[in-house]
């Protein structure tokens, strides 16, 4: 991709097949800036810990030029959790953006309308029934996300899908999957419960280069398939007889990006847990910086990997000698997010 011919505030970028992208400049510094950010605070993680280790050596020790201590603890203990932080960060803020953008809600996220807890089903009726392995959680949790999506998306139909009314189905279906979570608790052993409880958290510690990998090609191919639909889903925000008038295909379009985005929050899910308030946050956050219109989905993306690096690093070395999971830390900010962002709803009316 090279850049071309430019108007005031924008960068307009030409494709190797002749195609046209017109970039806001300040959205392009502002993500370059945020992932440069994210990558200097997961350095700065990898080297945090009982044995600690400098910025220098731990990019030293990545370069092949450790000693064996430390090429053990950085490339089998601390890169893959990093590695893994960033990944989920940037499905999960890539996935708000996509249901923020169908509903034209800033608080359509996978977090409320239930697909995190459709996973989180998923994953309990493995766990508690069958008392799966890491392997089979991660499985239900994909079944249990996509059962969800295609629930919600049939009830929620009635000559297409509106965004309004698939939040309000989707809260409904929310509140219907916590209470199967609930009860699946109360039908578990007291090792599968603890277990369970610890899942439902959410938690990156003791995931390794297992995690990882799935995840990796999962989002190899979920995320250029959303990237390449910006474009209409850009024109479905105009609402959509605007978008159909334009020549998009606004159903076909609206199903594969959701199921995109269903399939990254569950994979996200599959790997970590549920992990609360990032998908909401990051879209508001990096749509704030950027100051652009549009789903910002390549901004999202990275802000989501920045908020999850800084949430794992406040969880390990934030609370003295004590390890929160990041579940935990993301609900802490991500809710008094929330309650900034519904108060600042309702003084412009919106609410």
């Amino acid at each position: 991709m090279t850049r071309s011919s430019g108007t005031l505030g924008t960068l307009l970028l030409r494709t190797p097949g002749g195609r046209s992208v017109r970039v806001p400049t300040r959205a392009a510094v502002t993500g370059l800036v945020t992932a440069l950010l994210a990558l200097a605070m997961t350095v700065v993680l990898i080297g945090t810990g009982a044995y600690p280790l400098s910025p220098g050596e731990v990019l030293s020790t990545l370069a092949g030029n450790g000693s064996p201590a430390q090429e053990f603890i950085v490339r089998e203990l601390r890169l893959p959790r990093a590695l893994l932080a960033l990944l989920v960060g940037a499905a999960l803020g890539t996935s708000g953006a996509v249901f923020q953008a169908v509903t034209r809600n800033p608080l359509g996220s996978p977090d409320f309308i239930g697909f995190t807890q459709g996973a989180a089903a998923g994953a309990l009726t493995v766990i508690v029934l069958f008392s799966g392995g890491s392997g089979q959680v991660a499985l239900g949790a994909l079944g249990g996300a996509l059962a969800t999506g295609v629930a919600i998306y049939l009830l929620a139909w009635r000559r297409g899908v509106h965004g309004y009314r698939l939040v309000l189905v989707g809260i409904g279906a929310s509140a219907v999957l916590t209470a199967l979570n609930g009860y699946l608790l109360t039908r578990a052993e007291i090792v599968d419960a603890a277990r369970a409880v610890l899942w439902l958290t959410g938690s990156l510690d003791g995931r390794d280069w297992d995690q990882f990998w799935p995840l990796l090609a999962g989002c190899c191919v979920l995320l250029p398939a959303i990237l390449l639909q910006a474009r209409p889903l850009r024109m479905m925000e105009m609402g959509d007889d605007t978008a159909a008038a334009l020549g998009v295909r606004v159903e076909r379009t609206r199903v594969v990006l959701l199921v995109c985005a269903v399939l990254l929050t569950a994979g996200a899910t599959a790997a970590a847990g549920p992990i609360a308030f990032v998908a909401l946050t990051a879209p508001q956050v990096a749509r704030r910086l950027t100051r652009a219109t549009g789903p910002n989905l390549l901004p999202a993306a990275v802000m989501g990997a920045r908020l999850m690096v800084l949430a794992d690093f406040l969880a390990q070395w934030g609370f003295a000698d004590r390890e929160l999971p990041v579940g935990a830390v993301t609900a802490v900010l991500g809710g008094g997010y929330l309650l900034w962002l519904l108060v600042t709803e309702r003084r412009t009316g919106r609410i």
